[in-house]
């Protein structure tokens, strides 16, 4: 196993080889022989480093592991060509949910396809809800339907069996939900004959409209089945993975064949980091897609194009991830080998297609970052391009926001969130000032762990007392002590925050908003990074000490990617702002009651849901809940009586009513639901 380093210590790639000297002789050659991407790898790395396994299946683990852990920039990424949805059931919640799901898999929830559409599994669904009435609502609406004691119109109309409101229990919901399970992994025939023989006996019974009911549940649950081609003979567990590629680029598509039927499909691309085989790429993308918690389930059998060159211990660490052996084979003849085929050509029209979209994609970024160099006079194109924003109201609620790009595509994992505090009317520049002294000043820092000769500057005297808290560590100091790669956390192996330096700041506004963040840069004796503000107005780029501002075509792609860039910080910052305001909000209109801390008021906002509703609660009602005396209960009424006009004034210390009025009203009309208070 061999990991490649840059110039800040970071892992750009990873392998494995039987004969290490013989692969990295193959890397170190004349430049005009390697692939483009192989170019850039070897030209990016400062150094290499290796680690030796006994197994060619620890060496598989371990190659799996390092690229999870370091996310390689230039080892291959099998990326969804779109995004496919699946119907997933929340087995992890006491009551649970049937729902649509994209994104990664979490831990607990049981996944049925992917789906070409949304739409396709709704409509299954529509179908399947009438004979098994589980639940599909959020979390809110089972909550408000448990407080107001009435279901949502699927219970009513037959297709949800309404466990908000008790109608039937935790483990009687469960018992459908696995019923559905059972139909929707491929037990259709047990299932629908036992619904045939309770139709029958209900016919022999002479109960005739449950026999109806059986009668139309047996039809939905036909037309459901129909809509699911049989491509296998029944019980078939198997994923078909076909690939199709080019020097550059391959594509891959999976069907998956469960109880015979294809349940589902889906696809990736992949940018080749060198010159690989296909059998390369089908071990690289059964370790990244089964691998770890989050992958997909194994099969008994997974049917592919080529086996990998090292197809035995593939197959051992496929059969250990599944608990059960597993066939990882060629098909050559019958079903599955027609099967094959029809996945092998959705695999070149998926490439084709994704040709035709990217083409026009790769050339516009390429040129944007070509002509953003050009045109800022920058030595070398930003590849890394980080972005920050300020948003406050009226003072109040200071954040900032830091977004980066990465290739001229948004890289949302390093993104980070800054919250400024004892703000006191310094204004926007002060903040950027202090934004970008807290960024780099951890890049400064890891510097200098590293043993580099550099020296952390101490904190301006007026930053020290007013830095808060950053969203993902941005604040904070460290010592010279601790040793290990650049940017490497020696204690997890992960990368640290803030370790590596951006190619180009972008800050949002004009001359001043750049004189500041020149200033803090200047303070931490950082002059290898570049620096530019994109003003609103007139879309103008400001640099440090120039009078003038660089006005760049209005049909530039360099324009483009820099209003996109500051666009996500703008974003990225608002949507900060707007749960800190709302959340103070909430706060302060129940700050300062006596007797109500931190725990209590959120068990209030926990019960009644929203302000409104509590506002409109009686003293009694708020005494219920658990830790809230009477006492405590009139005080939140009293406090809370500008809120709902018309209501009597009431006695803090007794709860008495002090001159008529309306008795307060109940929670039995549901209200729409206002700010509410989250953990942060």
């Amino acid at each position: 196993m061999y990991r490649f380093r840059d110039e800040h210590g970071r892992v750009i790639y990873v392998g494995k080889a039987r004969s290490l000297r013989s692969r990295l002789g193959s890397y170190f050659q004349d430049l005009a022989n390697l692939h483009a991407r192989t170019q850039a790898m070897v030209t990016s790395a400062a150094s290499v480093e290796w680690t030796v396994v006994s197994t060619e299946v620890e060496a598989l683990q371990l190659e799996y592991n390092w690229i999870k852990e370091f996310d390689p920039r230039f080892n291959i990424r099998y990326r969804d060509d779109k995004s496919y949805p699946s119907l997933a059931v929340t087995l992890n919640e006491d009551f649970p949910r049937l729902q649509v799901m994209r994104g990664p898999k979490r831990k607990g929830v049981r996944y049925f396809g992917p789906y070409s559409h949304a739409w396709a599994i709704r409509e299954t669904l529509d179908l399947l809800l009438r004979v098994f009435p589980a639940r599909t609502c959020s979390a809110g609406v089972f909550k408000r339907a448990g407080q107001v004691g009435r279901p949502c119109l699927l219970g009513y109309i037959g297709k949800c069996s309404a466990p908000c409101v008790g109608r039937v229990s935790a483990d009687e919901h469960r018992a459908i939900v696995e019923d559905f399970c059972d139909f929707m992994a491929g037990q259709t025939g047990p299932y629908l004959r036992r619904l045939e023989k309770d139709m029958q006996v209900a016919a022999a019974n002479q109960d005739y409209e449950r026999a109806a009911r059986l009668r139309d549940d047996i039809k939905a649950l036909e037309r459901a089945v129909e809509k699911q081609a049989v491509v296998l003979g029944d019980g078939t567990d198997a994923d078909v993975i076909a690939l199709a590629e080019d020097p550059l680029e391959a594509a891959v598509q999976v069907f998956y064949v469960r109880g015979g039927r294809v349940r589902g499909q889906r696809g990736w691309v992949v940018d080749k980091v060198e010159d690989l085989t296909t059998a390369d790429l089908v071990e690289h993308f059964l370790q990244q897609v089964y691998g770890g918690e989050s992958g997909d389930t194994v099969p008994r059998e997974v049917l592919v194009p080529v086996l990998p060159d090292d197809g035995a211990a593939v197959t051992s660490w496929l059969s250990a991830l599944r608990g059960h052996n597993v066939d990882l084979r060629v098909p050559r003849r019958g079903e599955k080998r027609s099967l094959m085929e029809t996945v092998a050509r959705n695999a070149g029209q998926s490439l084709a297609l994704h040709k035709t979209r990217r083409g026009s994609d790769l050339t516009s970024r390429s040129r944007a970052l070509a002509e953003i160099q050009e045109g800022l006079g920058l030595d070398e194109a930003p590849l890394r391009i980080e972005c920050y924003d300020v948003s406050n109201l009226q003072g109040n609620d200071v954040v900032a926001s830091m977004v980066v790009f990465e290739d001229g595509l948004a890289r949302k994992s390093e993104y980070r969130r800054f919250v400024i505090k004892g703000w006191s009317g310094r204004g926007d520049t002060a903040s950027i000032e202090e934004v970008i002294s807290r960024r780099f000043r951890r890049y400064v820092e890891e510097r200098a762990r590293t043993g580099e000769d550099f020296t952390v500057p101490d904190p301006p005297a007026d930053a020290a007392g007013t830095a808060g808290g950053a969203t993902g560590g941005a604040s904070g100091s460290g010592t010279n002590e601790v040793s290990g790669p650049v940017g490497i956390d020696p204690e997890t192996g992960r990368p640290r925050r803030f370790a590596y330096p951006p190619n180009l700041v972008v800050v949002d506004g004009g001359a001043p908003q750049v004189a500041a963040a020149q200033r803090a840069l200047d303070a931490l004796g950082i002059d290898d990074v570049a620096l530019c503000g994109l003003a609103k107005r007139l879309e103008e780029v400001w640099l440090p000490g120039d009078p003038h501002p660089v006005v760049l075509a209005r049909t530039s792609e360099g324009l483009y990617l820099l209003q996109r860039v500051r666009d996500e910080a703008h974003r990225f910052a608002i949507a900060l702002h707007r749960s800190r305001r709302s959340r103070s909000m909430t706060a302060s209109a129940l700050d300062g009651i006596p007797g109500l801390g931190e725990s209590r008021r959120k068990a209030l906002l926990r019960r009644f849901g929203s302000l409104k509703r509590l506002a409109a609660a009686g003293v009694e009602e708020i005494a219920d809940v658990p830790g809230v005396g009477p006492t405590t209960a009139a005080a939140v009424v009293a406090a809370l009586a500008d809120r709902r006009p018309g209501l009597p004034a009431v006695n803090t210390a007794t709860g008495e009513i002090l001159e008529d009025g309306p008795a307060p009203p109940g929670r039995e009309t549901p209200t729409t639901h206002a700010a509410t208070e989250e953990a942060p």
